[in-house]
């Protein structure tokens, strides 16, 4: 993050009052530690070297800084706006009433071993796998880490929809989901058995052929969002890509640390380098077109639903002819 950035995330911090300076350490070089421990996965001992430090001075405070950051969780994580009848985001235009996007990712842990064998995933690494959503502006909206890489996305996203502070979909209104997860009501999945990344649909391929490619190549092009916020989540701290020596509840915790703070740089910076160096390792594929709230605590799929995707993919078609005749 830049310098105006860092100065206003420690203003915000100082705040609540309960997070201020040591008596030989101020807020800005404990916060600096922290992030230097986030962004570049650096050891105790390394950072002790860098900043001059006792271990057992570095050590207190990346908990103290941790613990303050997650008290901000509230102001931190964004509220989502559903889609609206005016919308002009040529992504987001074709689904009024969607909230944003939702997935999983995994981030490699250290565990004990006789965890280890709950925390492999199919492709035999040990991982956590954790929840994300994400409004159409790549801003977190829920976050879910913790759960064992053997788990299923759709058993995660049950358990985050029946927590008492879970994930909350109105009635009304819904996520878009990939085909791992039930199209249901509050989750709109892509047609299966149909073409749908955006790397299949290249300037040498042909353009769509019926509704439900139609449908496919819009809704990839929208829920590649929360794809992206996870790029650019693991791009910018280095503390995911590698496993953590840390135990594994504070490895939890540092994973939502980085997602609050990662909203907060996506607010806060009109610039964003490391979004910038993203778009250019993944270039995406733009034009291959010419008060009391009833929630969600489903994920079945459901025969009004998926004839709620007919009838929205029927309409994008129809439209779609219209425009290329």
């Amino acid at each position: 993050m830049d310098r105006n950035s860092f100065g206003r995330l420690c203003n915000l911090l100082k705040q609540p009052g309960s997070f201020k300076d040591g008596r030989y350490v101020i807020v800005e070089e404990q916060v600096a530690m922290f992030l230097s421990v986030l962004v570049h996965h650096k050891k105790n001992r390394v950072v002790r070297f860098d900043f001059w430090r006792s271990g057992q001075t570095i050590s207190h405070y990346v908990h103290v800084v941790l613990k303050a950051i997650l008290k901000l969780h509230v102001l931190l994580l964004v509220k989502p706006k559903p889609v609206t009848e005016d919308c002009s985001d040529s992504r987001w235009k074709w689904f009024k009433g969607c909230l944003g996007a939702l997935d999983g990712t995994y981030i490699n842990v250290l565990v004990p071993n006789i965890d280890k064998s709950r925390y492999r995933t199919r492709k035999g690494q040990i991982s956590t796998n954790m929840l994300g959503v994400c409004d159409q502006n790549m801003k977190f909206v829920y976050a879910l880490p913790g759960w064992e890489g053997s788990a299923a996305d759709s058993r995660i996203l049950r358990d985050a929809l029946n927590r008492p502070h879970g994930l909350r979909v109105p009635r009304g209104n819904y996520y878009l989901v990939d085909s791992g997860y039930a199209n249901s009501e509050g989750f709109l999945a892509p047609y299966r058995g149909v073409r749908y990344h955006l790397k299949e649909w290249g300037p040498t391929c042909s353009r769509p052929q019926n509704a439900e490619e139609l449908f496919n190549l819009r809704h990839a092009k929208a829920r590649n969002a929360i794809e992206r916020a996870f790029g650019i989540l693991k791009m910018r701290w280095g503390i995911l890509r590698s496993t953590s020596y840390y135990p594994i509840e504070v490895q939890i915790r540092l994973m939502m640390a980085c997602v609050l703070i990662e909203n907060f740089i996506r607010t806060n910076m009109a610039v964003d380098p490391v979004e910038q160096q993203y778009d250019l390792l993944h270039q995406e594929i733009e034009n291959t077109e010419n008060e009391q709230e009833d929630f969600i605590d489903t994920i079945e799929s459901s025969q009004a639903w998926i004839a709620e995707r007919d009838a929205l993919a029927h309409g994008m078609w129809q439209h779609y002819l219209r425009t290329i005749n």
